[in-house]
């Protein structure tokens, strides 16, 4: 136990010196775009990096999500479960964190705060189909039925994913993208030398961030399952009429 708080104590001293310097990254050292037309949009362009940062962390949530239910199915091991849920949360609350800071950035680059662009709509449908999925999780009381219901959810929701990531290249997007071409999109910009090293900078930093809010969810999880237990014990023992013993310090 020692060990793992060290680690997550050590990540989370990481991760704080990482977010200041990707502050200064993407808002100081990555220079502005010089094919933007306008001083508005160049300087809204720098929202960028962290939009895409929030998308990165929002994918990888869902994308363990999927992988945890899969193993879940198969190995029926309350582990996945409580990982599953974990990061189908933090996938949720970076997915809404997109859609804000994208209507952000679209406001000066489209003259609008939304439009029911491919990638918006695909983006938000997302959104609502896992969040779909933790009132699913609410709705199920028994923990093995809820556990099960949720992962063969899970598995079909995440086709929503690859469909939104695809969705500027299978249909006519006004909305950019980072790597190929996009004749139809609005906003975009070439990736020069300061905004590559900053967009890589970035990626890696929300990379870091996802993995230690997973792995504090995971062990929050954990705990909140080993309580349940406990509370259910208790309850079986003075359903039956059963003195209980008072939990020792530590004991838990």
């Amino acid at each position: 136990m020692s060990r793992r708080i060290g680690l997550l104590e050590g990540l989370t001293v990481l991760i704080a010196v990482l977010t200041v310097a990707n502050l200064y990254m993407g808002l100081v050292y990555a220079r502005d775009p010089v094919n933007l037309q306008t001083e508005v949009t160049r300087k809204a362009q720098h929202i960028f990096y962290y939009h895409m940062g929030m998308n990165v962390m929002a994918g990888l949530g869902l994308t363990t999500n999927f992988v945890a239910g899969i193993l879940y199915l198969i190995t029926r091991r309350r582990f996945w479960d409580v990982v599953a849920r974990s990061a189908a949360e933090i996938g949720v609350i970076f997915g809404v964190a997109v859609l804000a800071t994208g209507s952000l950035w679209a406001r000066p680059t489209w003259n609008t705060w939304w439009t029911w662009d491919p990638r918006l709509t695909t983006a938000t449908i997302t959104v609502l189909l896992y969040v779909a999925y933790h009132m699913l999780r609410n709705a199920v009381e028994d923990p093995n039925r809820r556990a099960r219901f949720a992962a063969v959810y899970g598995t079909f929701a995440y086709i929503s994913v690859p469909i939104t990531f695809m969705s500027i290249r299978w249909w006519r997007s006004i909305h950019p993208t980072v790597f190929g071409n996009n004749p139809d999109a609005q906003g975009g910009f070439a990736l020069g030398p300061t905004i590559r090293t900053a967009f890589f900078f970035s990626m890696g930093t929300f990379v870091v961030v996802f993995i230690t809010f997973l792995l504090l969810r995971v062990r929050l999880g954990l705990t909140e399952e080993r309580l349940a237990e406990v509370r259910e014990a208790v309850m079986v023992r003075l359903s039956r009429g059963a003195e209980v013993e008072p939990v020792r310090e530590g004991g838990v």
